[in-house]
């Protein structure tokens, strides 16, 4: 079984049905995927968790290639409101739902190994190879961060992707430091920041298993659609998901997914029919 930790709202449901496509296509082991949401309307009215349908949906749908797999809905507002409402991060770079993941060590009968994605990434071989990785001595496994480990510091990760050793960092108490400065501390990067600055063991991985580059190459794990430079024909940013297909074919020229975004575009008939949407 291989246990997937995705986060966030109403408004991820793309993004979760893209991945959790493209991941179940490429593996045999069953996949048991929790889904940390909450209501954070206070902040914005749009800030709604993820409905009961939607999870539904997705469970249909994984389901249709692995009877065994499963989407869970974990609804983390009550423990979201005592560790961080109008804390100093609430309104961080990201939305507040990046810091749904340092939640996971209060949540009961959660696995002693999680795998943490962003919403914005896609599989591109069999992630069981990321998986079955052994972290028994880590807290957790990471890739570098592109620009971060040029600019910050030479191990500082990306914290898309996280191989979570939840025993050794219940231990460590890792998420629980990582919390307080969340609490305390205005960070730039305000989640990533926090886990990398409460670590007291990480396993640094290949790029393979976080690309946030180079969306073709064929021995890519995990493609990261995340913030990127573009320098033709005039340099500037771009912040392109998977499900923006247009957009991924003809500006980032990648044709990597076409299979599984093709199989996205079919399901997402169905769920505009049921009102998942």
């Amino acid at each position: 079984m291989i246990n997937i930790l995705l986060c966030g709202n109403k408004k991820v449901f793309d993004g979760a049905l893209t991945e959790l496509i493209s991941i179940t296509n490429k593996t045999k082991e069953p996949v048991n995927c929790y889904i940390f949401t909450m209501d954070l309307t206070r902040v914005k009215p749009e800030y709604t968790a993820i409905s009961d349908r939607q999870v539904e949906f997705l469970n249909k749908v994984i389901k249709s290639k692995n009877v065994n797999n499963c989407v869970q809905k974990v609804d983390v507002t009550d423990i979201y409101e005592q560790e961080f409402m109008n804390c100093k991060n609430e309104n961080a770079y990201c939305t507040p739902y990046t810091l749904l993941r340092l939640l996971a060590d209060l949540i009961p009968n959660m696995p002693d190994k999680l795998l943490y994605l962003d919403i914005d990434m896609m599989a591109n071989g069999d992630i069981s190879e990321l998986y079955n990785i052994d972290i028994s001595e880590y807290e957790y496994a990471a890739v570098k961060e592109k620009y971060g480990s040029k600019l910050i510091a030479l191990d500082y990760i990306n914290a898309g992707m996280l191989l979570l050793n939840m025993k050794k960092i219940k231990e460590t108490k890792l998420l629980e430091k990582a919390r307080e400065l969340i609490r305390t501390t205005k960070m730039l990067f305000a989640d990533q920041d926090a886990v990398y600055r409460s670590t007291t063991k990480k396993l640094i991985l290949p790029r393979k298993y976080n690309e946030q580059n180079w969306l073709n190459r064929k021995k890519t794990v995990i493609c990261h659609f995340c913030k990127r430079m573009l320098w033709f024909p005039y340099p500037r940013t771009e912040n392109y998901k998977q499900w923006n297909i247009d957009e991924v074919h003809r500006i980032l020229k990648c044709h990597t997914f076409d299979e599984d975004l093709n199989e996205y575009l079919e399901w997402k008939k169905d769920a505009e029919k049921e009102n998942v949407y």
